[in-house]
């Protein structure tokens, strides 16, 4: 199994980790990783693996197929030699293009608090990113719900992350906002991660990405074109101002 250090820390941009294997496709399958795998709408971080005097770009971070266990493979930019087995690397993300990530998702979740209608699919990438809405008929008042998302994250809400029984999870089905893509199950327990505190939460829903400490890291955002997909569904566009 790979140990997800993004997980307890998103904020960590280089570690160390030990080449337990490779993919058929030429992946680095490692102990333990700070780079996120792709899932849940978020692309894989990319970044460098280094070992004595090689440099290797990294492309994305995949789930290894085919495993019970969860394993987290390093794909190469380009075909070139691998570590071998046991070597241990050193590891250092593209931290712009994360940050970007993390900034985009914790406005997702505060989309979804303005936009208080079923998920049905979404995207994150470098500065944008788009939720699918249960939503028959588009936004009266784009401009208004841009403000509203605009005011909740200038009032500088801490996020945080805490983990359920998946018995907890099956016994409170709202909490899971996306109709399409349910919370990964298997483990015993399922990551919330939270946005408020006990005084006030603004949202709480199952989550696997990475995410800001504070709204205020997010920074101003604009919703972009709504888009009609199908009968019933809506799509938001949003992005970063910066």
């Amino acid at each position: 199994m790979t140990k997800p250090m993004f997980l307890d820390d998103a904020y960590l941009r280089d570690g160390e980790a030990l080449v337990l294997g490779h993919t058929p496709e030429g992946g680095v399958i490692l102990d333990q990783s700070i780079f996120y795998a792709t899932g849940g709408g978020q692309p894989g971080d990319s970044g460098m693996m280094m070992w004595n005097d090689n440099h290797l770009p990294i492309a994305t971070c995949v789930k290894v197929k085919g495993r019970e266990d969860t394993q987290l493979a390093l794909v190469p930019a380009e075909p070139v030699q691998l570590p071998p087995v046991g070597t241990q690397v050193s590891l250092s993300l593209d931290w712009e293009r994360r940050h970007s990530h993390m900034r985009v998702h914790t406005a997702l979740h505060l989309l979804s608090v303005v936009i208080s209608l079923p998920v049905s699919g979404g995207s994150i990438s470098v500065g944008k990113g788009r939720l699918d809405f249960d939503m028959p008929e588009a936004p009266e008042d784009k401009d208004a719900l841009e403000a509203s998302l605009n005011r909740l994250i200038e009032l500088d809400y801490v996020v945080s992350e805490g983990w359920i029984s998946e018995e907890e999870l099956r016994a409170n089905p709202t909490l899971v906002k996306t109709m399409s893509v349910q919370p990964p199950m298997g483990s015993g327990r399922v990551r919330l991660v939270r946005i408020g505190d006990d005084t006030r939460q603004i949202d709480l829903q199952p989550c696997g990405g990475t995410h800001v400490a504070r709204t205020s890291e997010i920074g101003r955002v604009r919703l972009g074109k709504v888009e009609k997909k199908g009968k019933l569904n809506r799509r938001v566009y949003l992005h970063l101002d910066d």
